[in-house]
């Protein structure tokens, strides 16, 4: 725990629900429940550092796609979008709410060989079966409509205008949490350090805090982002998340672009897009290990060697940038295959997880949070089937397999 950080104790010693983790995941958990007229529980969050301050919710980009190559993926960001759009009505329609803009500019795939470009034309055919707005294009159409991009070595593109680009997921963070203080959600600030379980090792009976609280506990709920493995260990369990580092750097051009820049994923991996005034760019280091939960050490020779190059090669203004800012942040990385892990475990049945979000997990969060509240409230998922992402396929050793991971 943050040493600056103000212990506080829960007024309770026995919860239906203890989400370890109070960010995002935890918040949204803690939202839907507790506005679920159905679910008439206690709810305790518990969380190690208050501030947010080194938590992947504080380093997030915010960004949504439906440019998935699974069906149930577009649907998770089809509800984010809805979400997103109808933030104050889902929220009650409370006036303190702000409206949310969903900046739609888009995501624009990039492939240099016919191989990726099949691969781009399968996944729109399933976007476009569920809805989504994607369009493949050629390079002289990428040229057209977007003349700052150099395409002589581009195939084709896949893009879509329409629900894709950027939100402000800090704000829908923050009323969450606001909002689940308010419908009787506790949060302490505070950590989980070990847990007991049933002699039959079935069950977490009871969670220890730091400062020495033993909380029983209904359900427990694994909410720590990249410190998820040490949170299933305290319940004997195993779980494929690990911290990767990921690095963000903010620019502005001596020349902008005339028009919103979509988030470009480059066939290098380099990602960029417009940000307000500026511009945003990111990308994971070409040697990609598990780093320690606090290494936040940036490595300056990935922008001047990687990142600056490649983007002033596909887009000629941006030989001449300035940048502004830049920080390394943490992905919680599921190293089996890269989603989602949900539900409860298959032997200590009470312990769910919330994990392994590989970076998607702010567009992700409101379809994950609902789907996790009604696990909880009525055993089963209800608006949306999320079965796919459940810890079971990590026991029986069964990836849940997505192409387009950025």
């Amino acid at each position: 725990m943050n040493d600056k950080a103000i212990v506080n104790t829960p007024k309770q010693q026995s919860y239906d629900v203890v989400i370890v983790g109070g960010a995002m995941y935890g918040s949204s958990v803690a939202w839907w429940l507790a506005s679920n007229k159905d679910f008439d529980g206690s709810i305790l969050v518990v969380e190690r550092d208050p501030s947010y301050e080194f938590t992947s919710t504080a380093h997030t980009n915010s960004c949504m796609r439906q440019q998935f190559s699974n069906e149930v993926n577009v649907r998770i960001s089809q509800f984010a979008a809805e979400f997103v759009k109808n933030f104050r009505t889902y929220m009650g329609d409370d006036p303190r709410v702000p409206e949310l803009v969903l900046q739609s500019y888009g995501y624009m795939y990039l492939a240099d060989n016919e191989a990726f470009a099949d691969v781009l034309k399968a996944n729109q055919a399933l976007q476009v079966k569920c809805g989504a707005g994607t369009k493949i294009m050629s390079a002289e159409e990428i040229k057209n409509d977007y003349p700052f991009y150099r395409v002589d070595d581009i195939v084709a593109g896949s893009h879509n205008l329409i629900d894709e680009g950027y939100f402000d997921g800090n704000t829908l963070f923050d009323w969450w949490k606001r909002s689940a203080r308010e419908h009787g959600a506790e949060y302490v600030s505070n950590e989980v350090v070990s847990m007991n379980l049933s002699e039959n090792k079935k069950a977490v009976t009871s969670v220890v805090l730091k400062s020495g609280e033993v909380i029983n506990c209904g359900q427990v709920v694994n909410a720590s982002g990249p410190r998820a493995v040490l949170t299933s260990r305290m319940a004997g369990i195993e779980l494929p998340v690990e911290p990767r580092k990921r690095y963000t750097f903010i620019f502005s051009a001596e020349q902008p672009l005339d028009r919103d820049l979509p988030l470009t994923i480059d066939p290098t991996g380099v990602h960029m897009r417009t940000d307000g005034t500026y511009y945003l760019a990111g990308c994971p280091p070409d040697v990609d290990p598990a780093v320690d939960y606090d290494d936040f050490v940036q490595d300056h020779s990935i922008w001047e060697n990687k990142v600056w190059p490649i983007i002033a090669n596909r887009i000629p203004q941006f030989e001449a940038i300035k940048l502004t800012n830049s920080w390394a942040g943490h992905y919680a990385f599921n190293t089996f295959d890269q989603n989602a892990i949900l539900g409860p475990h298959t032997e200590v049945e009470n312990f769910i997880f919330v994990n392994g979000f590989s970076g998607h997990g702010f567009q992700q969060s409101p379809a994950m949070g609902r789907g996790t509240s009604e696990l909880i409230t009525y055993g089963e998922y209800r608006s949306l089937d999320l079965s796919a992402f459940n810890y079971r396929r990590i026991a029986e050793g069964k990836p849940f397999v997505e192409t387009a991971v950025i």
